[in-house]
């Protein structure tokens, strides 16, 4: 008999809808029977790509005799992170103070105000590893439950005070300048793994905002001795994280995070953000060091969303499983016979060697992670294509990771900027088309009866109330999409989009904006939400969207409100950089001189081709035809004696027109 999820739209809380616990959804109904009966409440909170969530539902919520055990106990809530950011990021930072650590699964056992008084993530069914199992943990919490409720319940106010104390952090009355900047930038560089790229040790995330921060930096005034370091760096990390197992050499897309320094095995589970986050890089990538394997890194991965990701309506999956068959990574990994299977045996061997495929196998069962045995520089053995096909093709034909096909705003918006910058420097009319198509899907599908905007869709149902990250990534988004198309529409969107974002999520008396709306549900604690890493927060994402609608529109109140952001967070940013890169990024924008480029004309084909044609990171640019009046930075302008005219300004002060994309090119 199904329990209570079975209800919900989200796969995650699916996966648990026939486990014989008693499991609720988060809500009033659970809290109010916590609160009459005066039970605990044990809160689960996981997602459906994850696989240690898989196999703690294999061993014990399957489990009828655990099932009975936590029925009788606790009321039990099963809450997946991805649509509820909001209650994960307040019970995970209560597990990091608890256990020291944290991750997903995520086990936390609140009072019936929901107030967390112990933590952890995955429990085994036995003690292991100097774990104890899951039973003990319980039987524990319930003896501090019975016998020293009165030390939980002093502690529980001092606990609401420590969740929310970012919500109630103080301005500073200055925030970093551009010698913090340039010190935090060293301060990164410092941390690089110059033997792997990246930065730090196992397990290695592919570090998106980090990279994108570098190459500003490398190409702002503020370069200086350490622009090249930098973008060695970046050169570096790109090359290792493309030649790794990360890389689906195959089918293209990145998992989510290698197991190992060198990037060589991953965590299969493929995620949305990450690929959406890491295309423009090597996008970026291409266009600076010319490369030919990053844009087609760049393409694969975008070409991966497109044939894998994307919903008959236009919106984006969020994740695809680690495993299949009951073993991660099963999907993916290859013996070397099953390689000469698809390609016999003359063909294989020079694909064996350059997809570093042995007999012993570096994976589990003998198998082997596809990877770039030579580095990323290597080059192919001739008909390598043809046989990427060919194993793409049969690999097909094998039992396929599940599917995590809720559409999230938030990581759809990363997939509309993604497409539409590629599809405008690459001049692939097919991803401006994705993009539009998404970013209608989006704003037209995803909204409430009032027009609000919503978190999550899933066959056809739109609901929960949609975040911070979620305003903050499509307003980025939506600027993207207009400089692509010059569409005046995206900006006009993109601008009631911020004017909403701030109203609902500012907060005037302190600055910054909280990570819920001023009418969302009440939780313990209302925050503000920080950390680029491996997604960016909603503080950043906004400071650097407003920062740029500020620039095309001219309107400073924009302005304002991301420095408010700098003024809150600005101080920790500089310290810890690679936690904080992409508000570090939002920075570098607004310290740098921004340029601010107006297209006018009939045919702006060419002046915009040499605008795109490198990174430009503080620069902004809108065109239109003479006339038009959105964005704000195309008013007043003209032709150039009956011919597209571009205009370079800086802060709306503008040099005289040019007409050629040589003089163009001078003036950037």
């Amino acid at each position: 008999m199904a329990n209570r999820l079975a209800a919900e739209t989200s796969p995650y809380l699916l996966q648990h809808k026939d486990n014989p616990v008693d499991w609720y959804p988060w809500g009033e109904e659970a809290l109010r029977r916590a609160r009459e009966e005066e039970r605990p409440i044990l809160l689960s909170v996981g997602y459906s790509a994850c696989h240690w969530c898989h196999v703690m539902e294999r061993e014990s919520f399957s489990d009828p005799e655990t099932a009975a055990f936590m029925n009788e106990h606790f009321v039990n809530v099963k809450v997946d992170r991805e649509e509820r950011p909001d209650i994960d990021a307040i019970y995970m930072e209560a597990v990091q103070a608890i256990s020291g650590h944290g991750g997903w699964p995520m086990t936390v056992f609140l009072d019936s105000e929901g107030v967390p008084f112990y933590g952890g993530t995955y429990f085994p069914p036995e003690p292991s590893g100097g774990m104890p199992s899951f039973r003990m943990v319980m039987e524990a919490v319930l003896e501090a439950w019975h016998n020293r409720r009165g030390e939980i319940r002093e502690r529980a106010e001092l606990t609401r005070e420590r969740l929310g104390a970012l919500g109630a952090l103080e301005p500073d009355p200055e925030a970093p300048g551009r010698e913090e900047l340039r010190e935090a930038t060293l301060r990164l560089l410092a941390a690089a793994d110059r033997a792997h790229g990246g930065f730090g040790g196992a397990p290695k995330f592919p570090p998106a905002s980090a990279l994108e921060l570098l190459i500003a930096r490398a190409l702002g005034p503020d370069g200086g001795e350490a622009g090249g370091e930098a973008l060695a760096v970046v050169e570096q990390t790109l090359d290792a994280m493309l030649a790794g197992g990360i890389y689906d050499q195959l089918g293209g897309g990145f998992a989510r995070y290698a197991v190992d320094a060198a990037w060589r095995v991953p965590h299969f589970e493929k995620m949305l953000y990450d690929n959406a986050l890491l295309a423009p890089v090597y996008l970026r990538g291409w266009q600076l060091f010319g490369h030919e394997r990053h844009r087609r890194a760049c393409e694969q991965t975008l070409d991966w969303m497109l044939r894998e990701m994307r919903g008959p309506e236009g919106g984006f999956y969020s994740a695809l499983d680690a495993d299949s068959e009951g073993e991660e990574g099963r999907y993916y990994v290859w013996t070397v016979d099953e390689v000469r299977a698809v390609l016999g045996d003359e063909r294989a061997g020079p694909v064996l060697d350059y997809l570093g495929v042995g007999e012993r196998g570096d994976f589990e069962g003998g198998r082997n992670v596809l990877r770039l045995a030579g580095g990323a520089a290597a080059a192919p053995p001739p008909g390598f294509e043809e046989a990427r096909r060919e194993l793409l093709a049969a690999r097909e034909r094998r039992v396929r990771p599940g599917v995590d096909d809720k559409r999230l705003a938030a990581w759809n918006a990363l997939a509309i900027g993604a497409l539409a910058q590629a599809g405008a420097v690459l001049g692939r009319a097919e991803y401006l088309g994705a993009a539009r198509a998404c970013a209608e899907f989006v704003l037209g599908e995803m909204r409430d009866a009032e027009g609000r905007l919503l978190r999550s869709w899933r066959d056809g149902e739109p609901r929960l109330n949609a975040y911070l990250e979620d305003h903050a990534f499509l307003l980025e988004a939506l600027l993207d999409l207009y400089e692509a198309t010059f569409e005046p529409r995206w900006f006009t969107a993109a601008r009631e989009l911020a004017e909403t974002t701030v109203e609902r999520f500012g907060d005037p008396e302190r600055g910054g904006l909280f990570s819920t709306a001023a009418d969302h549900e009440r939780l313990i604690a209302r925050r503000k939400e920080v950390g680029d890493h491996p997604v960016p927060a909603g503080n950043s994402a906004a400071a650097l969207g407003l920062l740029r609608l500020a620039a095309l529109s001219g309107e400073r109140s924009y302005e304002r409100w991301a420095e408010g952001v700098f003024a809150l967070f600005g101080r920790a940013a500089v310290r810890h950089p690679q936690s904080f890169a992409h508000l570090l990024r939002a920075l570098d924008f607004h310290l740098a001189p921004t340029r601010e480029v107006a297209l006018v004309g009939a045919d702006l084909a060419e002046l915009a081709a040499t605008v795109r044609a490198r990174p430009r990171p503080h620069l902004v640019l809108a065109g239109g035809p003479p006339g038009s009046e959105e964005p704000p930075l195309l008013r007043g302008r003209t032709e150039l004696d009956g011919h597209a005219a571009a205009y370079v300004c800086e802060r709306f002060a503008c040099r005289a027109p040019v007409g050629s994309p040589r003089e163009l090119e001078e003036l950037l």
